[in-house]
């Protein structure tokens, strides 16, 4: 039985819908992101399970209690905003305990988890200081100890890590899923950052327009994506329109040259124009070894990109990139030259099935 049942949740502003239709159920102990670009309806709904809007339609029960109409104050969530919301004239050690002084619990008690959150967030000492004396990293930790220190049974955080450089976002995160896991708390995770969600969820749901487009694993989300928007949205995706060829034997042609996929192409008639799409990691230069698909392509542009070295080739009409470790010994080809590139059968997506225009 799930824990946290989100049960055909809908929300309109007006004549405007920002959320239909949202049904999700999280386990205890899980940690879901959601995924999507800005006004998908990933906040409106984090929102809605957290209490500070009330669904138009649909349900949010919490450990088997229905909490739809409660407000904030009266529902187990603890929450984690994107712009820290500490109380600048407070000490840390005040920030974290707001919310049990609150309560009236005893300052004893209080004393004693400021102390617990503090050793959780790595940050033993820090009581006295004020907001404006820590780093954004610092500040966001003392945001989410106070988030946990009334032992929330859910746990919400929206864009916690958006204000903070690149190398602060990657460590925080990780220390994030690291707490999330120790203390096996029920967590949402709200995030437009791609990177951020598929490392560190156990699903990742992904909105588009108010609406959940696919809902799955990390690895799921980015392998098998199961409409064209997952597909583009989630990682570098190259694209192209091919000729149906033969559907019983899964052969495409592409700027005259022929492509097998694995996925079938029952739906499809020759001559068919079908949408694909090929993630860079998966085609290589066929001086690496051959694969199921062969092609002649020009190379265009040649990026460095750290750990990566982006080769950016061209098809006819179409440009593909592939990506290919880099080394010290790396030999790549000169910009201008006609080479063979190589993919698999199973490289080649069909999103939303491969849909015809």
């Amino acid at each position: 039985m799930a824990f946290l049942d989100i049960i055909n949740v809908s929300k309109t502003f007006g004549k405007t819908t920002a959320v239909k239709d949202f049904n999700l159920q999280i386990s205890k102990g899980e940690l879901v992101s959601f995924l999507g670009p800005s006004g998908c309806g990933k906040t409106t709904t984090l929102r809605m399970v957290a209490g500070f809007e009330i669904p138009t339609e649909g349900t949010v029960v919490i450990d088997g209690e229905d909490v739809t109409n409660k407000p904030p104050n009266q529902r187990p969530v603890g929450m984690v905003f994107q712009a820290y919301a500490l109380f600048p004239n407070m000490t840390v050690a005040d920030n974290i305990g707001f919310g049990m002084k609150i309560a009236k619990k005893p300052q004893e008690e209080i004393d004693q988890r400021v102390d617990e959150m503090l050793d959780l967030i790595h940050m033993p000492g820090f009581g006295p200081r004020y907001p404006h004396q820590l780093s954004g990293g610092q500040q966001q930790r003392v945001a989410l100890a106070r988030a946990l220190a009334l032992r929330p049974e859910v746990l919400l955080l929206d864009e916690p890590l958006s204000a903070l450089d690149a190398k602060i976002r990657v460590s925080l995160r990780a220390e994030i899923r690291a707490i999330q896991q120790k203390l096996a708390i029920t967590a949402i995770y709200v995030t437009h950052d791609q990177e951020e969600a598929l490392s560190i969820s156990d699903r990742v749901v992904v909105m588009n327009a108010g609406y959940m487009e696919q809902v799955g694993p990390p690895f799921e989300i980015y392998n098998f994506p199961k409409t064209e928007f997952v597909a583009q949205f989630v990682g570098t995706l190259n694209g192209a329109k091919v000729e149906v060829i033969d559907p019983a034997a899964r052969i495409v042609k592409m700027d005259g040259q022929n492509i097998q996929i694995a996925q079938n192409l029952d739906d499809t008639h020759s001559g068919d124009i079908i949408n694909i799409a090929i993630r860079p990691e998966r085609i290589t230069l066929a001086t690496e070894g051959m694969k199921t698909n062969v092609l002649d392509v020009k190379i265009d542009t040649i990026t460095f990109l750290g750990s990566i070295v982006r080769i950016q080739v061209v098809l006819g009409e179409y440009s593909f990139f592939l990506d290919t470790f880099n080394n010290p010994y790396l030999e790549l080809p000169k910009i201008g030259d006609i080479v063979k590139i190589t993919f698999t059968d199973e490289a080649v997506l069909l999103p939303s099935g491969g849909k015809r225009n």
